[in-house]
């Protein structure tokens, strides 16, 4: 008789460099995306998204990564919006790996086989984790956001690919550039720590990515350089990009929201994306 294994997992988006920390902090997000894998005895991948639906199929690959897939369905959904820079592909890794390490009781480096899947490990430990992290050297320390720190995300419809964004990128920076971050990171975490919305704000400012990539989003980068006139803590640019992410106090989130979405009617969508304490979740069904 044939073992009908099954596992749900549910993880969640994430937002990364969070203006200074250029692929060293990261950020979870209330937006998820869920994976239905059943041992249905065929390989298969279920989903309304516009997604691969055969085996480079993200959630596919993180699963192969620790088991082959050809006995599997894959049931996708997802609510995190694709190539935005909120941590998609993270999010698909992540759960592949997750369902498949749970499936067969597998004691694996989670973040290890995520993280050489995507490339760097910053959206990846936010996905497993949740809450604030900052990695370093292959290690992670993570946090909670302080109480009243919200999040919302405006989401250009018109997508920039992570590639694109990368090459952007100048093999070297400025000295100056690079201490000023150092010195905004060092406010940004200090700000996260104690609570303090002032510091928070006047640590997400970044002389190293989002300059040298405003040329791929002008509309981002406007509504960015405007985030106190909305009502803002600040904004940062969201990983890669085009998405911004607008910091916000929860008393002002509502006002916040309200603005936004009349300056980005037509070409962009506006959401409310807490920051998320829960890590990736998978139960047996």
């Amino acid at each position: 008789m044939t073992l009908k294994r099954r596992r749900l997992v549910r993880v969640p988006a994430s937002s990364a460099n969070l203006g200074p920390g250029f692929d060293v902090f990261a950020a979870a997000l209330a937006l998820h995306v869920e994976l239905d894998v059943v041992e249905t005895g065929r390989f298969g991948v279920e989903t309304k998204l516009d997604i691969a639906r055969d085996r480079r199929n993200l959630c596919v690959r993180g699963f192969a990564r620790l088991h082959p897939p050809e006995r599997f369905t894959f049931r996708i959904r997802s609510e995190v919006p694709l190539a935005g820079g909120l941590g998609s592909s993270a999010a698909a890794y992540t759960a592949g790996v997750l369902a498949a390490a749970h499936m067969f009781e597998l004691q694996e480096d989670l973040l290890g086989h995520v993280a050489a899947l995507e490339g760097h490990p910053d959206n990846a430990a936010a996905a497993l984790l949740g809450g604030f992290v900052i990695v370093t050297g292959g290690e992670v320390t993570r946090f909670e956001a302080p109480d009243g720190l919200e999040a919302v995300i405006v989401v250009p419809r018109a997508a920039v690919r992570t590639a694109v964004a990368r090459k952007a990128l100048p093999e070297r920076v400025p000295m100056a550039d690079a201490v000023a971050n150092v010195g905004r990171g060092a406010l940004l975490t200090l700000g996260l720590a104690t609570a303090d919305f002032s510091l928070i704000g006047r640590g997400l400012e970044d002389r190293l990515h989002q300059p040298y990539r405003a040329h791929l989003f002008p509309q981002s980068m406007a509504l960015l350089r405007r985030a106190r006139e909305f009502g803002a803590i600040g904004a940062t640019i969201s990983g890669a990009g085009p998405t911004v992410l607008f910091w916000t106090h929860a008393d002002a989130t509502g006002a916040v929201v309200g603005r936004l979405r009349r300056e980005a009617e037509g070409w962009a969508d506006v959401l409310r994306a807490p920051f998320e304490s829960q890590g990736a979740d998978v139960r047996a069904l």
